[in-house]
């Protein structure tokens, strides 16, 4: 599971989520990525769900990049616990993702497989992704 080391601070506000990727919305690393159609927050688990489905279906050939990172705590307070008394505790983490923002890639493997491998990896994600390849991710401006 992923989460980070150390962090400045332990809790941290929801923000929005408006507006597209600017950043990581390019295949750099491999020949096919997973892009996010849709906002949302990607917890570690998924994360490591989709990870877990794409190497098994390569049968651990080629190689997998995450591009995404949990870098945002979630806190939560316990179960039937009065309002007030503060914020939570941190209990997970998640991944901001904005449309456009490919979120894995493949590469050494055949587009067939690969396609599969994001297909099985996109059912793990609770958003609408997108198949691309380096080549439609470098034309768009």
């Amino acid at each position: 599971m992923l989460l980070p080391k150390r962090v400045k601070y332990r809790r941290v506000q929801r923000g929005r989520l408006k507006g597209a990727a600017h950043r990581g919305n390019k295949v750099t690393y491999g020949q096919f990525g997973l892009q996010a159609l849709e906002p949302a927050w990607i917890t570690s688990n998924q994360i490591e769900a989709a990870r877990i489905a794409m190497t098994r279906y390569t049968k651990r050939g080629g190689q997998v990049w995450i591009k995404i990172f949990p870098d945002k705590p979630i806190t939560e307070k316990p179960a039937e616990t009065r309002m007030g008394s503060g914020k939570g505790s941190p209990e997970y983490w998640v991944a901001v993702v904005k449309p456009g923002r490919v979120m894995f890639e493949v590469a050494g493997v055949d587009e067939a497989v690969a396609r599969e491998a994001m297909r099985l990896a996109a059912n793990k994600l609770p958003i609408k992704c997108k198949f691309v390849t380096k080549e439609e991710t470098d034309g768009e401006q």
